[in-house]
């Protein structure tokens, strides 16, 4: 007689090896096929659960919904729209357009927010300016101080009769209390997660989170970078204090190409064409600096924001500095940064010296000493917790926005980041980064010189690498 417990091995087992199949032609490397495979036939009880949620490295849905509907042309037809700048089209700007599927633009102006205090002065200054539409997103929204700060702001201009959506992400605000929605709603926001729609599938995309951080107001300004919407991000956590990050602001052509981003976004929780409610006028600059922005994903059909990092390290000619609170990359981009310090270019990595997830901190120190034996050199910001995500290359190229140096980042997250080719927005993002190297120190020490339980779980931490 077959029991139940026979039959949920019976069903468990069938499940693990049609997973193992399925691992062996959609992941990304033979090392991560090889990984699935014997961990879902060893160990079935744990393996089909954690694939489930964990084993997807493509979101095809994204693709699908958008091509099932006018969304798509009507982007691309805006895109057509957008003059690209011709003396612009250097080797470097045009691999970058072609990584990010986006023209270089001319006419923009592009500011730096340095912290909370001066990110969230100017985007509430934005927010009391608004005459028609807002199109918000963040990753992580808490219900704080600073968090109701920005739900006045909402509120003041949706009862203007300002046209307010707002996206948050379910895993990013997940402890995001219901109140603070409800109250958004009824005073005419359209707040929604960003799987509003996909209904129950979406717990089976925890592996995907949009990680976005988006403001648009009028079609006129933009914002975009590393800051989310809490109090620790205004930095009154007692446990982090100091909290550095690093935001933008832009005017000009670029910010048509940031509302293209969440016009896709919106479409795919709402099943809504934005496009014909949106303002695509340019609204040149007299700065006239040269941009764009590029966005990545698990839709994108090849690694965008792994290209990204590589685009930026094969740029460089003498100095390529980041900025990024987690360090787990790629092997391919690990072989890039070796090859740039043995070139004698001025690489830098500026992390966090304290850690605010400890698998994704410890991990790192498993690629410090290869990276070091070449040249790359490390600093760790001593006063308080750096979350920006910032790249200069040479003298020309800066970038602001989402992406971190991590797997998790460069091939699961949804994100963004503006590029500005422009020498004075190079000199700008230089002068910030040499402020965090004088508050930082060059962290030299080797894997065995560190604690034990460095040591022994450093390598162990390295092994969850592509999903951190």
């Amino acid at each position: 007689m077959i029991t139940f417990s026979l039959l949920f091995f019976i069903l468990l087992e069938t499940l693990a090896v049609l997973f193992a199949f399925r691992a062996l032609s959609a992941s990304r490397t033979p090392q991560g096929a090889v990984a699935w495979v014997v961990f879902l036939i060893s160990a079935p009880y744990f393996a089909v659960g954690a694939y489930l949620f964990l084993g997807h490295s493509k979101v095809r849905g994204y693709v699908t919904a958008r091509r099932d509907s006018n969304v798509a042309q009507s982007i691309e037809a805006v895109r057509l729209k957008l003059p690209p700048k011709p003396t612009a089209q250097t080797r470097d700007a045009k691999l970058f357009e072609t990584i990010a599927a986006n023209p270089v633009l001319s006419g923009n102006a592009i500011d730096l927010l340095i912290d909370g205090e001066e990110t969230f002065d100017a985007i509430f200054a934005a927010l009391d300016a608004a005459h028609s539409y807002i199109l918000i997103q963040f990753y992580i929204v808490r219900d704080d101080p600073i968090g109701q700060t920005l739900a006045s702001h909402l509120k003041a201009a949706a009862k203007r009769g300002v046209s307010v959506r707002f996206l948050y992400d379910s895993v990013g605000c997940s402890r995001l209390s219901r109140r603070y929605i409800s109250d958004l709603t009824e005073a005419g926001v359209q707040i929604l997660d960003t799987n509003a729609l996909r209904g129950p599938t979406k717990r089976f995309q925890l592996n995907f989170r949009n990680h976005r951080k988006t403001l648009v107001v009028d079609g006129q300004v933009g914002f975009t970078g590393g800051l989310n919407v809490g109090e620790e991000y205004m930095g009154r956590n007692e446990h982090f204090g100091l909290w550095r990050d690093t935001h933008c602001q832009l005017k000009g052509p670029m910010v048509q190409q940031l509302q293209m981003i969440f016009a896709e976004d919106w479409h795919w929780a709402t099943q809504e064409n934005l496009i014909g409610d949106l303002n695509w006028v340019l609204d040149v600059q007299p700065a006239d600096q040269d941009g764009l922005i590029l966005a990545a994903g698990p839709a994108d059909v090849m690694d965008t924001g792994n290209l990204y990092f590589n685009g930026c390290i094969a740029a460089a000619q003498d100095r390529l500095w980041i900025a990024s609170p987690y360090f787990v990359p790629d092997a391919d981009i690990v072989t890039a940064l070796q090859m740039a310090a043995l070139k004698g270019i001025d690489v830098r990595i500026l992390l966090p010296a304290k850690a605010d997830h400890w698998i994704t901190w410890l991990a790192a120190f498993a690629f410090f000493d290869e990276l070091r034996a070449a040249g790359v050199a490390f600093y760790t910001y001593e006063q308080g917790f750096m979350h920006q995500k910032c790249v200069l290359v040479d003298d020309t190229i800066a970038s602001i926005g989402t992406l971190n140096l991590d797997s998790r980042s460069c091939r699961l997250n949804f994100e963004q980041t503006a590029i500005v080719f422009d020498t004075a927005a190079a000199h700008d993002l230089e002068t910030m980064f040499e402020d965090d190297f004088s508050r930082s120190l060059k962290f030299t020490t080797p894997l065995h010189q560190q604690p034990l339980w460095v040591r022994v779980l450093s390598p162990v931490a390295r092994l969850f690498a592509p999903v951190l």
